[in-house]
């Protein structure tokens, strides 16, 4: 038998509990009114490849904005996030139903499954970043970026979009006049016009001609940086492929391939030998590289894999089921590695062929959770 219900006004008496083993129904808990009952997620524990990496903080070769904002958490609308206090527990052996949690409205702060940093939700005081692409399917960068804004408690998003090349200048110069936006991240194919678009450009862009950040600064210009390459090497170091002194073979000489040209020469590679199919491109990079790291780079009109150590696509060949290959891996030596900047999917068919001939590999996503320590510091992305 229920409990008959007294009017919403009257207070209800709690239910004295029942002997044990008894088995007398209890009266159910009143629901709570949709929104206010809500048991809100516990901490998220540290993510791999993101919370175990620091903002450079001291060492950062970028000075801290004068403008910058205390960066806040995204307050809970009215009624959504106010915890609960807890049931009382039942009386062993009673056999009491347990009250069930309300369910939360669409779209007001359902809860994560354990594990998961909740999202920062979306209001007026959000600061926006968007990554710019074509295509944007195979982006990582959201799906790292915006959970570490919610574990830092910063009211932020990162969003991709979806530009062609031939509206891309448009598009950044809008973005540009969003008062609310604080940083434009670049992927394929735009890194070596996005590079035009900034009013300043780092040492990196400069030697490299091309950009895979730009940064909003105090005056309300841009400035334009690449991490790509350095993302690479720690990459590399980390996964235990130490590149000084390697014989590296790259494939391509676009905005990422020559980013991680500039790093691979930076962290003392013996030789590093570029091709791509775009020579006017290929020679004004090896000029460039040469310039500053005379007698250990140049240009080839095939990769001399034979004698590499480390060989590397730094190509979009690999994103379509059906791309050939930059190279073929079973014409490395044993032992050589075999890295591929692709992220989307993990295991390209070069990867996949390399393995089969008992080559080591390295995965793209490397070379992006290699950068978020820099990300952080350029972007001064820091806990309040």
């Amino acid at each position: 038998m229920t409990a008959t219900p007294h009017p919403p006004t009257t207070p209800q008496p709690t239910s004295a509990p029942q002997p044990s083993g008894t088995g007398a129904p209890q009266p159910t808990a009143a629901p709570h009114p949709s929104g206010t009952g809500a048991p809100q997620p516990t901490a998220a524990p540290p993510l791999p490849g993101i919370d175990a990496v620091q903002p450079s903080g001291a060492d950062s070769p970028w000075p801290a904005r004068a403008d910058a904002r205390p960066p806040t958490a995204a307050p809970h609308p009215p009624g959504t996030g106010t915890p609960q206090p807890t049931a009382a527990p039942q009386p062993s052996g009673t056999g009491a139903p347990q009250p069930t949690a309300a369910p939360h409205p669409p779209g007001t702060g359902a809860a994560q499954p354990s594990g998961v940093p909740q999202q920062t939700l979306v209001s007026g005081t959000t600061r926006l970043y968007a990554v710019l692409g074509d295509p944007v399917g195979q982006v990582q960068s959201p799906g790292l970026l915006n959970p570490l804004f919610a574990r830092l408690g910063i009211d932020a998003v990162l969003v991709p979009v979806h530009v062609r090349a031939a509206d891309l200048e448009t598009v950044v110069r809008g973005l540009q006049r969003v008062g609310n936006l604080d940083g434009l991240f670049v992927t394929v194919p735009h890194k070596t016009a996005a590079a035009l678009l900034a009013d300043r450009r780092s040492r990196t862009v400069e030697i490299t001609g091309s950009a895979n950040a730009l940064r909003r600064e105090p005056d309300g210009t841009w400035l334009a940086e690449n991490f790509d390459g350095s993302g690479f090497v720690a990459g590399l170091v980390r996964a235990g492929h130490e590149p000084k002194g390697a014989r590296v073979a790259l494939v391509g000489a676009g905005g990422a391939g020559s980013a991680i040209a500039a790093a691979l020469l930076d962290a003392d590679v013996d030789r590093l030998t570029i091709t791509d199919p775009d020579t006017p491109r290929l020679t004004a990079l090896v000029d460039r590289l040469a310039a500053h790291w005379p007698g250990r780079v140049r240009a080839a009109g095939r990769p001399p894999l034979a004698d590499s150590d480390l060989a590397v696509n730094a190509t979009p060949l690999g994103l379509r089921p059906d791309d050939p290959l930059p190279f073929a891996p079973q014409a490395l030596p044993p032992g050589a590695v075999v890295a591929d900047i692709i992220m989307k999917p993990r295991d390209t068919r070069l990867l996949r062929e390399a393995a089969a001939h008992g080559l080591p590999v390295h995965h793209g996503r490397h070379m992006l959770t290699g950068q978020i320590d820099s990300y952080r510091a350029f972007f001064g992305l820091h806990a309040p």
